[in-house]
């Protein structure tokens, strides 16, 4: 019984961080996962701006609102979801995400809460559990599912090695670099679909990686 786990920014709607970053005009706030692969000190950086210039949940959510889907993502899920069970895992926020979740369809979603203060600033965050993602994954395969995943970023990767197959969208050359060894496989891969896909297959008895042609990493800032 398979079970798809997809990321959601970067792979299903625009990096949050990168939107709010050009709408309040501070570059330094595009950093991402594709960037630093440490999330808590991503996020103490992040928090460590938002406290600088004085800004919060309110600011960040009005930049949400303006937020649409990628192109075609919310088509996609809605046929992905005709064939097969589906979760996203993110590190998002659910004060971040609930408005996305309603142009989407309402998939269904684990992620991450902020702590906010009376006065709408971010004091900081409660992640459901340490290594999320990975955690997430194998407490599915406990339950029986083969969960074949997808995203693109750093704390991407851990669930898409887990997996019985993983793609990597549209992700950056450093991390397409850390996926080169590959963790065993429980059962033989095969392309699929091979005239849609990039097969880049580990050496015998590892599991092979996908990137599909469409999602090559783009020349622009990198995503959350």
């Amino acid at each position: 019984m398979n079970i798809v786990c997809l990321d959601m920014e970067g792979v299903l709607v625009p990096e949050i961080w990168i939107a709010f970053s050009q709408a309040s005009g501070i570059p330094e706030l595009s950093r991402t996962t594709r960037d630093e692969p440490d999330y808590d000190k991503l996020m103490a950086y992040r928090l460590a701006i938002l406290r600088e210039h004085g800004l919060g949940l309110k600011e960040i959510q009005a930049t949400i609102a303006k937020i649409d889907p990628l192109p075609g993502a919310r088509e996609f899920l809605d046929e992905l979801r005709t064939l097969t069970q589906v979760v996203i895992l993110s590190d998002t926020f659910e004060q971040f995400a609930k408005p996305l979740m309603a142009k989407l369809n309402w998939p269904a979603l684990f992620c991450n809460t902020l702590e906010v203060g009376p006065d709408g600033g971010i004091t900081g965050y409660k992640m459901r559990c340490e290594k999320s993602k990975l955690t997430t994954v194998k407490a599915l395969q406990s339950c029986g599912f083969d969960t074949i995943a997808a995203g693109d970023s750093f704390n991407d990767l851990a669930m898409i090695q887990a997996g019985r197959a993983g793609f990597l969208f549209k992700s950056t050359p450093r991390s397409r670099r850390t996926t080169r060894t590959y963790p065993p496989l429980r059962s033989s891969p095969t392309c699929w679909p091979p005239s849609k896909t990039r097969c880049r297959a580990g050496p015998p008895g590892r599991r092979a990686l996908w990137e599909h042609p469409a999602a090559r990493p783009a020349r622009t800032p990198s995503s959350a």
